[in-house]
């Protein structure tokens, strides 16, 4: 039994090029540091900076507009530059900035530097996303984007479990970490993929095709986005307004609410790779889909149904978890299974808008939501839109079949 579980393991790790190795190795180093964005709702309700739970979420908001023009733009600039390109562009620009919203005390300051912030930031997913399709092969290529998450989860789990820690010290360490990770993180883009690894795919000379297909005119994948942006921003609350559930209601310590971040990343580390490994390929990606959306509406119902414990934000993680893993990875097989090299840029960057558009409803939603009528009633919201979504596209999947 033991020596099968081995041999599974080592099974959905092979077969992965050594740029999509690297490329996830960058990722690791950079997200690493993902400490302001989860303390981010805390931080602003703090005593020392004294803002509302409104203002707080319209901050967020602002990130995910922010998000959306960073999308877009990352999304036009990979198809002209070249991932490489727009991914230390982003890195870099991303770095000093995060570390200078950390010296923002005034709201109006906090609001603008947020949106820059913003825009960097998120114009280097759109050049990510293309990356590790053009380091992948059809074959592989949700695990190779798996192998990417967990990267990124890992990451995340090093940096909530330390930025819970740092956040009863000091919030503003949490700018300075989250920035110098990306400055690192751009230097390992630098130094061990290197220009020439941008020729191998067809990437070159695929820019220069005179006919390009445009995502905005596929409308299979406009409703695949509009069924995104429902489950997005249901998503969202995850790392927006549920630390905040947890410190209000739950009465748990920063460093809790940490861990509980922490294990988010755990379990993706832990098995997605594996779970991905058995499923990819077995049935239409948006089977899985449809699954992982409705444990992600189930998680946030449970919150209300079960009793304020820690015990329930456990359950609730590990069930949201679950959905996610089984869900997001066939996203964006989706997704790249409709472009072609000259056009795979324009279809990540409405992709990573998808996502940017529901960063600024979830956020400012969620915190109107919790604010004017109470937790409860926000999940209760929450877990009918995430169904919503889930119907949505168990109907784009009889579609498709059609």
């Amino acid at each position: 039994m033991f020596a099968q579980t081995i041999s599974l393991y080592r099974n959905a790790y092979s077969g992965l090029s050594k740029s999509t190795w690297l490329l996830s190795l960058v990722m690791l180093v950079n997200r690493s540091g993902t400490m302001v964005v989860p303390f981010m709702t805390i931080y602003l309700t703090s005593p020392s900076m004294g803002y509302s739970i409104g203002q707080a979420g319209l901050v967020m908001g602002i990130f995910g507009l922010g998000a959306v023009c960073g999308g877009f733009l990352g999304g036009r600039l990979t198809d002209r530059l070249g991932y490489r390109k727009v991914q230390l562009i982003a890195l870099i620009g991303g770095g000093f900035l995060f570390i200078l919203l950390g010296q923002m005390k005034n709201f109006p300051l906090i609001c603008g530097a947020t949106f820059l912030l913003s825009i960097v930031n998120e114009s280097f997913r759109p050049a990510n996303s293309t990356a590790i399709a053009a380091y992948s092969k059809e074959e592989n290529r949700t695990r190779s984007f798996s192998l990417n998450r967990l990267a990124v989860n890992l990451g995340w789990a090093v940096g909530g479990a330390m930025g819970g820690i740092l956040a009863s010290i000091n919030y503003h360490l949490l700018f300075w970490v989250d920035g110098c990770t990306n400055l690192a993180g751009a230097l390992l883009l630098f130094y061990l993929l290197a220009p020439a690894g941008e020729k191998t795919p067809a990437h070159k000379t695929a820019v220069t095709t005179a006919t390009v297909a445009s995502p905005y005119r596929d409308p299979i994948y406009l409703q695949f986005i509009l069924f995104t942006i429902f489950f997005a921003t249901c998503f969202f609350q995850l790392f927006t307004i549920l630390p905040l559930y947890y410190k209000k209601v739950l009465h748990l310590q920063e460093y809790t609410i940490g861990l509980l971040m922490t294990l988010n990343g755990l379990i993706i580390t832990a098995f997605e790779m594996v779970l991905v490994f058995s499923m990819e390929g077995k049935r239409q990606n948006l089977v899985y889909i449809v699954y992982g959306v409705c444990l992600v509406s189930l998680s946030f119902l449970l919150l209300n149904i079960l009793p304020p414990l820690l015990w329930t934000a456990v359950l609730c993680m590990i069930l949201v978890t679950v959905g996610e893993i089984t869900s997001m990875p066939f996203m964006n097989s989706f997704w790249i299974a409709r472009t072609n090299p000259a056009n795979r840029g324009q279809y990540a960057g409405l992709y990573t808008i998808a996502w940017s558009v529901a960063q600024v409803i979830g956020p400012a939603g969620g915190a109107q939501i919790a604010g004017h009528a109470g937790f409860t009633t926000l999940w209760w919201t929450v877990a009918a839109v995430c169904l919503c979504a889930a119907i949505g596209f168990r109907l784009l999947r009889k579609r498709t079949e059609r």
